[in-house]
This record gives structure tokens, C-alpha cells and sequence, in this order.
């Protein structure tokens, strides 16, 4: 084994080894979520993981957006074979390992990663365009300058270097092959641009290019997956173990807390004892509500690590559009933004701390709350089944039922109900007094 394959595993081992590292992290601040247990409907949710995170089925509610990121998509799955070869080669010291075994379905697959690779390259202009020329308005909220508008942004221009990475060592290898008394791969696009660019190089001039290439693509390919953990862009992963775990209830059903439920039950209970003493509370006293990301369910903050950030639920939001402060990806951005804090907090000084912060007031308003007309527009447009209703109405029940906060409309409406039982200001003995009119 030579330097050139030590070196490439040490890479490699660095590269893996990081990523495994953050993963471990990001599975921690998922756990910090309360535990839900999420096992039902396991055909349905299947056959929803195929069509929503396979097959992107809500993607192409916009078709244009849909293709262009249909082809990165399928790109990006089909490089990864070059990759597994590329490795393979770095460990062995070997070049295109795969060919004279493959014979020509190897000429056919990496034809096919050169043709989408460029179709690739002409999305990722139009992605540019779009957030950057076109200015299209649910690129440009509020929620979208700063960091997340330069996150989107680099994914972009990585795509790009990829892209040339991989032309530069097709093209270079095709002229190589060729200068040296062999006949062309074949491949669809490097058999007319190799030599086309790098035709009437010496074989060294061509090896330095191919090189280049090569481990560019590498690089490029460690350095992007190192990164996926601190962006949006880990939704890439993240996507399929979203829709499974996803809500598959009628949207507009919400859903009813417990303990609030068990005493309901009783209050209708001819037999239940209104007297009788209470039972002992087990464990930490239950909160109403959500006050901060420790007491939502587990997938609710997978669901925030899965957002794209593509801002079709706040397109879609018609209290946004109205021009109310609600954004619900603001939301969602807003819950993983907390997680991350407190997560890094609680492994810098203890599981058991914390650092007097929460999500409702701290990163959520109550004006954005309130804004909310629970319409499930939100959960309708996202392309990977995030359900930002959900963290919403938690927040709001928790403002609510622990810290006595409402509009002043629901306040009127709380007492009507709990005086008169109905939202309308008129005692129980009155409201039948319309049918002894004449």
C-alpha cells in the first residue's frame, strides 16, 4: 500500500469519522423532544414515504421548480455510484475498477451521470437566478437574510464546483485514454469535450487535469456531506424518516391533550365521585402546552431539522399574506434554531441544565401565534409532510392554560362558555326564548 492510498484513507476515515460526529449530535437534540411513539399504519406510511419523499408527489403542485429539482435529485443519487468507484480506487490504487467488469452498462451508467450531471449544472443556474435575480418574494422575508439566504446560496456553488470537478476528470481521462493508443470510453459527453479541451496535451499535463478532477470531487463530495448537518440541505437525509413518522390524520384534526381529556371524561361520569381526593401525581407534574422545544414530541423537532426552507407554506399562509407577522417556516426554522441552542448548552454544561430560555417569547411572538388561523395550509403545501400547525397550537395552549394569555376576543368567548355554556352572551335559560314568539 502506497502514501497516495494512506493518505486517501486517512481522508476518508477524517471525512466519515466527522459526519458520524454530527449526526450523533443532531440525534441528540431530536431526543430532546419527549417521547412519542409513532408504530401505526405501517403500510400507509410506506406507500406515503414512496409517493411524498421518493417519488416528491407534492413537489410537482409546481412543475418547473419540480423538474429542475427532480434532476438535481436523481443526479445526486446516481453520482454516488462514481463515488463508491472513486473510493474504491483511492484504497486500491486501481482506475475505473468498475469497467472491465461492467463492460458496457458501465459505459451506459457513467453516460448517464454525464448527461445529468449537466442538466444538473443548468438547474443549479436557474436555482441561482431564482433566489438571486428574479428575487422570487418567499426568497426574501424576513426570516431569509443573513445566514439563511448565504446557506442556500453555497449549497449552489458547490454543486457547481462538483459539476466541473467531475467534467474536468472525464474530459482529461478521455484525452489520456486516447493519447494513449486506446480507443474513446464512449462516455456521451467526454467522448466530444476531452479532446475537444484537453486534445494536444503531453500524457503528464493530461494525469495532472485527471488528478485534479479526481480529487477535487472527492473533496468536494466530503466537504458537502460535512456540511449537510449545519444546513437546511440535511433534509436530503432526513426526508424519507420524515414522511414515514409524518401525520397521516385529516388534516383540520387536532389533537387533544390527555389529562385535559380524563377530566372531561369524569365530569360525564355519573358514577365518578366529584369529591373523592385525587390520585397522586407520578413523576413531574404534566405542562399544558409547549413552552419550550423539550416539550414537544421527538418528530415534531425531526420535522424542524428536515425543513427546506423552501417557503411554500409561508407562500401558501393567508395570514402572511395578509400581511400578519405569522411565517411558518419562520416557525420551523425558529424551533431548530432553539434546539441546536439548548442542545449545545445542555453538553457544555450538563444534562440537567438549562439556560432560562425558551421557545414561546424568546424566538416565537405571540403576535406570531395568534396570527395563526389553523387552515392546515401550512401542512398542505410542505413537500415532506412538516406539520407547523401542530408546534403552533402547542404554543398556544401552553400560553393559554399556564400563563392565562389570550386575546381579548377569546377571553369573552372563554367566559360566555364557561357561564353560559356556548361563545354567545346569552344565559342558558334565554336562548330558547325565540321559539315561544309569536
Amino acid at each position: 500500500m502506497g502514501i497516495s492510498s494512506i493518505l486517501f484513507i486517512v481522508l476518508i476515515a477524517v471525512g466519515f469519522g466527522f459526519f458520524a460526529f454530527n449526526v450523533r449530535k443532531v440525534i441528540a437534540n431530536i431526543n430532546l423532544g419527549r417521547d412519542k411513539k409513532i408504530n401505526d399504519r405501517k403500510g400507509e406510511r410506506w406507500k406515503v414515504m414512496t409517493l411524498v419523499a421518493l417519488g416528491q408527489k407534492k413537489m410537482f403542485h409546481r412543475p418547473i421548480p419540480a423538474l429542475l429539482h427532480l434532476v438535481i435529485y436523481v443526479a445526486f443519487i446516481l453520482t454516488q455510484v462514481e463515488l463508491i468507484e472513486i473510493i474504491i480506487d483511492g484504497i486500491t490504487e486501481s482506475h475505473r475498477i468498475f469497467q472491465p467488469y461492467l463492460g458496457g452498462f458501465y459505459k451506459l451508467i457513467i453516460s448517464i451521470i454525464e448527461v445529468l450531471s449537466v442538466l444538473a449544472l443548468v438547474a443549479t443556474f436557474a436555482f441561482l437566478a431564482r433566489r438571486n435575480l428574479l428575487k422570487l418574494p418567499r426568497f426574501h422575508k424576513d426570516e431569509m437574510t443573513g445566514w439563511p439566504k448565504l446557506d442556500g446560496n453555497i449549497i449552489l456553488y458547490l454543486e457547481i464546483l462538483l459539476v466541473l470537478f467531475i467534467f474536468t476528470m472525464n474530459g482529461a481521462d478521455e484525452a489520456m485514454h486516447i493519447a494513449n493508443g486506446n480507443e474513446s470510453y464512449g462516455f456521451a459527453m467526454s467522448q466530444w469535450y476531452g479532446p475537444f479541451l484537453f486534445g494536444g496535451m503531453d500524457v503528464e499535463t493530461l494525469h495532472l487535469f485527471e488528478r485534479i478532477g479526481w480529487w477535487g470531487h472527492l473533496a468536494i463530495v466530503l466537504t458537502f456531506m460535512n456540511y449537510l448537518p449545519y444546513s437546511k440541505h440535511f433534509h436530503i437525509f432526513l426526508a424519507f424518516p420524515n414522511v414515514w413518522y409524518s401525520n397521516l390524520d385529516a388534516k383540520g384534526r387536532l389533537s387533544n391533550m390527555e389529562a385535559v381529556t380524563n377530566e372531561v371524561k369524569m365530569m360525564f361520569d355519573p358514577e365518578a365521585d366529584p369529591y373523592a381526593a385525587p390520585a397522586e401525581p407520578v413523576g413531574e407534574p404534566q405542562t399544558f402546552g409547549v413552552k419550550d422545544v423539550t416539550d414537544l414530541p421527538w418528530n415534531s423537532l425531526l420535522q424542524a431539522y428536515t425543513c427546506t426552507e423552501c417557503g411554500r407554506c409561508t407562500s401558501e399562509c393567508p395570514a402572511n399574506q395578509t400581511g400578519k407577522l405569522l411565517s411558518p417556516r419562520k416557525i420551523m426554522m425558529d424551533t431548530r434554531d432553539r434546539m441546536v441552542e439548548l442542545g449545545d448548552y445542555k453538553r457544555n454544561n450538563g444534562a440537567d441544565k438549562h439556560d432560562n430560555k425558551t421557545l414561546v417569547h424568546d424566538y416565537i411572538t405571540e403576535e406570531e401565534l395568534w396570527a395563526c388561523t389553523s387552515c392546515n395550509a401550512c401542512v398542505e403545501a410542505c413537500p415532506v409532510n412538516i406539520d407547523p400547525l401542530s408546534i403552533i397550537v402547542d404554543l398556544r395552549r401552553y400560553l393559554v392554560m399556564e400563563e392565562s394569555k389570550a386575546p381579548s376576543e377569546l377571553t369573552g368567548m372563554f367566559s360566555n362558555i364557561e357561564n353560559n355554556g356556548a361563545p354567545w352572551q346569552f344565559a342558558q335559560a334565554d336562548r330558547l326564548k325565540w321559539k315561544d314568539e309569536n
